[in-house]
């Protein structure tokens, strides 16, 4: 088989790629291609179990396809198998090889305090290493933790702490092997920003690079929004774009489109794409984001990339199939966090399921939109159950159900339907305790990516991360 350049094809990725070529899968392993083909051809999950290495697990797509998994949730509730007590912060868990990395903080000397890595025992939640240091959260808006997910890659784990610590450490040991502070290093200046979210998007890995969101405004120096380093040493590789604007909160992800991989990179004032090698800019698209939120993760569906945020509503791009390329398909008309006339989503990442949107708005409503045309089709308050400002969950898909915690600490399965909201379980998972700084029902509120992996949810709050079982066993 020849490729577009006319050599042989002769590995097993090469294929792959050719397959997955418009898909957006193409910037994923060859493990993870073959079960995101198998589900979009079937609508049903992967065989086996798989880890959730980064945020939205792997490829942050968002998407969970381990089999034996429970149709419907005990009556009794999940059965825990362990709790371990840790401190406060917004990450969710990444798991990977028989590991769970997850970081926390805690104030002692306000602003500052002491940040920390930890990794645990899978299995039994023993902890099996911390690494820590002090952080400055002066300035901070919501000063309870950290914010971005680890990003685990074979031997290595990637943290980024809320005041721009970039620390590359040994997932069996807990070792330092490089660090950056953006601060130091790259003259980032949080109190510039408009609005002081912390330093929230993950690392991501992409082949021998470490992609990240820093901000550098040294004098003397290009702009420096996005910086890749070489993912073994530190070693800056390329940096791009202005800091003219806030860097936001987005999670950066590459997506397959145009005969090319793009880097996703959304900041408040517009979507850039990126080529990930060399950092070269393809096209940027203007966004309006008020108040920094570019929290909800870019979801691709076919040539199409989906955007929402708070206050601005949201955007759906089309994807030039021939040349990297991007234009608007349709976009909301409002900007008010209330009148909302689409999907304003706080921190929900919204799913894409044939020619449905379905996510949650601004004060809590799940919302099904049409993709064409971001039409609402229905919306139900029972997902939130409270019609609150920033009521909110995490949407993870499993074949053709829903899973969803939402902040009151509640798990719940959907089957997504067009035709109306359709709940099929729901149980307690986990106590909410931060605090929304606004009044809800039961004062504080749960904010955080759980992980989906070996037929388990992992799951934090400001005083314990748990695993419980999803098994049909219950195992």
């Amino acid at each position: 088989m020849l490729g577009d350049s006319g050599s042989l094809l002769t590995t097993r990725r090469d294929l792959l790629r050719l397959l997955c070529t418009g898909t957006g899968l193409a910037a994923l392993t060859p493990s993870q291609m073959f079960g995101a083909l198998a589900q979009r051809a079937t609508g049903a999950p992967a065989r086996g179990v798989e880890d959730w290495p980064e945020v939205g697990g792997k490829g942050r797509l968002n998407v969970w396809r381990e089999t034996g998994i429970l149709d419907k949730f005990p009556e009794s509730g999940l059965k825990v198998l362990w709790r371990t007590p840790i401190k406060a912060g917004y990450t969710g868990p990444a798991i990977a090889d028989g590991r769970v990395f997850v970081l926390d903080w805690e104030e002692t000397n306000k602003p500052k305090g002491t940040e920390r890595a930890l990794a645990l025992d899978e299995k039994t939640g023993k902890i099996l290493w911390i690494q820590e240091w002090i952080a400055d959260y002066r300035g901070i808006q919501w000063p309870t933790g950290p914010r971005a997910t680890p990003t685990v890659d074979e031997d290595r784990v990637y943290v980024v702490g809320a005041d721009g610590k970039l620390l590359c450490l040994n997932v069996r040991t807990g070792a330092i092997l490089w660090q950056k502070d953006f601060a130091k290093d790259y003259g980032a200046d949080r109190l510039k920003w408009a609005f002081d979210w912390g330093f929230a998007s993950s690392p991501l890995v992409d082949g021998r690079l470490l992609i990240a969101l820093v901000d550098g405004r040294r004098d003397g120096k290009p702009d420096a929004k996005v910086v890749a380093f070489d993912k073994m040493t530190g070693k800056e590789v390329w940096r791009a774009l202005s800091t003219e604007a806030d860097l936001g909160v987005a999670q950066p992800v590459i997506v397959n489109a145009g005969g090319v991989r793009q880097l996703i990179i959304w900041y408040p004032g517009a979507v850039a794409s990126l080529d990930p090698e060399t950092g070269k800019q393809y096209w940027d698209q203007p966004y309006k984001v008020g108040g920094s939120m570019t929290v909800a993760i870019p979801v691709l569906d076919r040539q199409q990339l989906f955007f929402t945020t708070f206050y601005d509503g949201p955007m759906m791009l089309t994807l030039d199939p021939k040349r990297p390329s991007a234009s608007v398909k349709w976009k909301g008309k409002s900007d008010s966090e209330i009148q909302t006339d689409g999907l304003h989503a706080v921190i929900t990442t919204p799913v894409i399921i044939g020619d449905y949107i379905y996510g949650i708005c601004s004060y809590g409503q799940f919302r099904c939109l049409k993709a064409s045309t971001g039409e609402r089709v229905w919306e139900t308050q029972a997902v939130t159950k409270e019609r609150a400002r920033w009521a909110s969950g995490v949407i993870v898909r499993h074949g053709d159900r829903l899973f969803i915690n939402n902040d009151r600490g509640e798990l719940i399965i959907v089957k997504p339907d067009p035709s109306g909201y359709q709940e099929i379980s729901r149980t307690n998972l986990i106590k909410p305790t931060s605090q929304p700084q606004n009044r809800r029902q039961l004062v504080h509120v749960n904010w955080v990516y759980p992980a989906y992996a070996n037929r388990h949810i992992y799951a934090r709050n400001d005083e314990e991360i748990i695993c419980a079982s999803l098994a049909a066993d219950g195992s």
